[in-house]
């Protein structure tokens, strides 16, 4: 018995450490993107940031071993403390930080109703990570000189999705309806659904203009040209592999044909062609 602890122990030990090391070397940056609003990346999602004399509201987290490295950088943009955390969606590469920010600042956590719901359900949940405060449809925080828009995208990304859009700074943070430059995770496990993602996207385009910049879930910051040739990425690919499978070709065999050409370069470590592929054809 002893010895199965003392190897359990030397396991947790080392997945700590690992975990640890992982992210031993990532920077965390930012930049001011308009008005009150700045952007931060490090590793997982990109973090929006609306900073003023009415405190910090940080649009996702990433993963937790960051948030000292989060919180240092957020100090050289305000010395005010994080008040509000939004989450987009529950995946831990944008909530990982959560339970830091609610313990160590005090922070509230809003995210849509379905985002508590799928992280309360884990098996390791913390309760100090949970949102506190859910909502269905959306809602409004007026801050630092502006009016932040909540919306939830039903059946896109997941089926938890939120966009922000600071209506003063015309800055939009799509969450992870928004891969700039590579293919989307789709996580058709957790409601995800890829004719669902094109349309969330459709009603983002709707709501901005030329002008608006674009804090996209991962990737650099952008605008609303970059997001229109990413959903036109999206459509023309789900068309063909849709195309293939109404011919009678299995998923393996559309995977050994592949993409045109022009669509190699939206492969990445992630989502390679091949997994791309496969999203699509379910």
């Amino acid at each position: 018995m002893k010895r199965i602890l003392v190897i359990a122990a030397l396991v947790s030990t080392s997945l700590v450490a690992f975990s640890q090391d992982r992210f031993a070397d990532v920077e965390v940056t930012s930049q001011s993107v308009s008005g009150s609003v700045y952007m931060l990346t490090g590793a997982g999602g990109n973090i929006g940031v609306s900073a003023g004399d009415d405190g910090l509201l940080i649009i996702d987290d990433q993963y937790a071993p960051l948030a000292d490295k989060i919180a240092a950088e957020l100090k050289s943009i305000s010395d005010m403390k994080t008040k509000y955390v939004v989450n987009t969606h529950y995946h831990g590469d944008h909530t990982g930080s959560n339970a830091f920010f609610h313990e160590n600042q005090g922070a509230t956590i809003f995210a849509h109703e379905n985002v508590r719901i799928r992280l309360a359900s884990a098996e390791d949940a913390d309760q100090q990570s949970l949102p506190v405060i859910t909502y269905k449809d959306g809602i409004k925080f007026h801050i630092n000189g502006d009016t932040a828009h909540v919306f939830h995208l039903p059946s896109a990304h997941t089926d938890g999705d939120s966009a922000i859009w600071f209506e003063k700074a015309n800055v939009l943070h799509t969450g992870d309806i928004f891969f700039n430059g590579m293919f989307p995770y789709v996580d058709l496990g957790a409601g995800g659904d890829v004719e669902g993602y094109i349309e969330a996207i459709k009603v983002l385009l709707a709501k901005i203009d030329p002008t608006t910049k674009i804090i996209p879930g991962h990737g650099k910051l952008a605008n609303k040209q970059d997001l229109m040739r990413f959903v036109d990425m999206i459509e023309q690919t789900h068309q063909y592999v849709q195309a293939q499978k109404a011919k009678g070709m299995s998923e393996a065999e559309v995977v050994e044909a592949g993409l045109e050409e022009k669509w190699k370069s939206w492969a990445w470590q992630f989502i390679n062609e091949e997994r791309w592929i496969k999203t699509l054809y379910q």
